[in-house]
């Protein structure tokens, strides 16, 4: 097993020092631990700490760190065959693809593959502008989908001030929120029919009648772990249908298992006209793709589709890509998702039993997210005892990520690896739990 170098004093200030000067700030501060190496649902500190991860890295590494399987395919294949020109290919590149469409309901059967979630939401959005004519797009007001230009500009979460105009004909609908809801029924819950016809009659009222697309996740992620309710998918998709628009779903935090199905949207029986996988494809590397029907793909090639980027169709996180799916097959991770995630909600709702900041536990499979309040009656979100509770679980030994955006920062997003033990979900839990209960003043 490799060893842990010990820091010193001395070294961990040089490069704090180093990394203060010469390291551009992209989203808030650094976590000040100097990470050395990962194994499995651990990073281990440069100063010899061992520290569960809940969050799978960027909410990615779904087989753990370093798993086995994916080490070897990336020592094998970096010295067989790396990176090609792109009008080249190669088996893996093409194996992946039809790997890829034998996971998905038809009709999608073509991949394309890039590197980022953010490039593939880029491609997604392009695809449809071009296929449809038109360059309207629709997406959720606590959308995040990437940082290129078109998907920043479907992204509402966060980064829209100061960078100028974002791509014209861009629209936001409210996102259905049980917990807080906006429309309601007569018992008080969540009218999300009333509210999707409210927010397209808004959209109609601004459209230009160039419509083009919708692309929104089917669990808001960075929108606070929101979990559509079920038969959502299936009437947005049939608003998209009425008025010409692809539905793109973009998958790259719910897609290959971690919901406890291959892809979230099976639940709802809804079959994406475009469907966007990232994170958890390459399982920590870069991989993305996009994935569409042959009917969309020959309009768009017959059209003069062009994404022509450096690393469009590499071979190597191509088998890595084969690797993954591998292994979520031959482990079942589908299932071990479920069942881990009933494990992980149990553990949860009990801490909800226990503490009277925890004001709701939500999401499905392992990818599950906790709100704190101040209040249950108002459900007000604390935005420091999030960060509070955060800083004492990484003292604590645990990982935590919360939602970085105002009024949101009281929401945790839970997503260990699906090749965590129950041992280290209840040492999670664990640690949360005492967190929560020693910085919160009502416990």
């Amino acid at each position: 097993m490799a060893t842990t170098t010990t820091a010193t004093g001395s070294d961990a200030r040089t490069f704090w020092a180093h990394a203060d000067r010469h390291l551009v700030r992209y989203g808030g501060g650094f976590t000040r631990e100097i990470i050395e190496r990962a194994s499995g649902s651990f990073v281990y500190s440069a100063e010899g700490r061992k520290i569960l991860d809940f969050t799978s890295g960027q909410m990615s590494a779904i087989l753990g760190h370093s798993h086995p399987a994916i080490v070897e395919t990336v020592q094998r294949q970096v010295a067989t065959l790396d990176h090609l020109y792109s009008g080249m290919l190669s088996r893996p590149v093409v194996n992946l693809a039809r790997r890829l469409a034998a996971t998905l309901p038809a009709p999608l059967e073509k991949a394309l593959l890039l590197t980022t979630g953010a490039e593939s939401n880029e491609a997604a959005i392009r695809m449809a502008k071009l296929v449809t004519g038109k360059h309207e797009i629709v997406s959720f007001a606590r959308s995040w989908h990437g940082m290129t230009q078109a998907a920043a500009s479907a992204t509402y979460s966060a980064g829209r001030k100061g960078y100028g105009p974002s791509a014209p004909g861009n629209f936001a609908i409210p996102v259905p929120n049980a917990f807080r809801p906006d429309f309601t029924t007569s018992d008080g819950g969540l009218d999300w029919r009333r509210q999707l016809d409210f927010a397209f009659d808004l959209i109609d009222a601004q459209s230009t009648g160039s419509l083009a697309a919708c692309l929104v996740e089917p669990i808001l992620s960075s929108g606070g772990v929101i979990d559509l309710p079920p038969g959502y998918l299936a009437a947005l998709k049939e608003k998209c249908h009425e008025r010409g628009m692809l539905l793109i779903l973009d998958e790259a935090q719910t897609g290959l298992c971690r919901t406890g199905t291959w892809y979230a949207f099976e639940r709802d029986g809804v079959v994406p006209d475009i469907l966007t996988v990232s994170k958890t494809l390459g399982a920590g590397l870069p991989l993305a793709a996009v994935i569409t029907s042959a009917e969309i793909e020959q309009e768009a090639y017959d059209r003069g589709f062009l994404f022509f980027t450096t690393h469009v169709s590499d071979p190597l996180p191509a088998a890595v890509g084969l690797t993954v799916l591998d292994v979520l097959a031959a482990e079942r991770l589908d299932e071990r998702a479920r069942d881990l995630g009933c494990f992980l909600r149990r553990g949860l709702e009990e801490m909800a039993s226990c503490h009277q900041v925890v004001g709701d536990i939500r999401g499905r499979g392992l990818l599950m997210g906790l709100e704190l309040v101040t209040d249950r009656e108002t459900n007000q979100n604390p935005d420091e005892l999030g960060a509070r509770v955060t800083r004492r679980c990484l003292e604590l030994g645990l990982h935590m990520n919360i939602v970085q955006l105002p009024g949101m920062g009281g929401v945790f997003r839970i997503a260990p690896p699906l090749t965590a033990t129950e041992e280290e979900l209840s040492l999670g839990l664990s640690i949360l739990d005492t967190a929560i209960g020693e910085v919160s003043p009502a416990g």
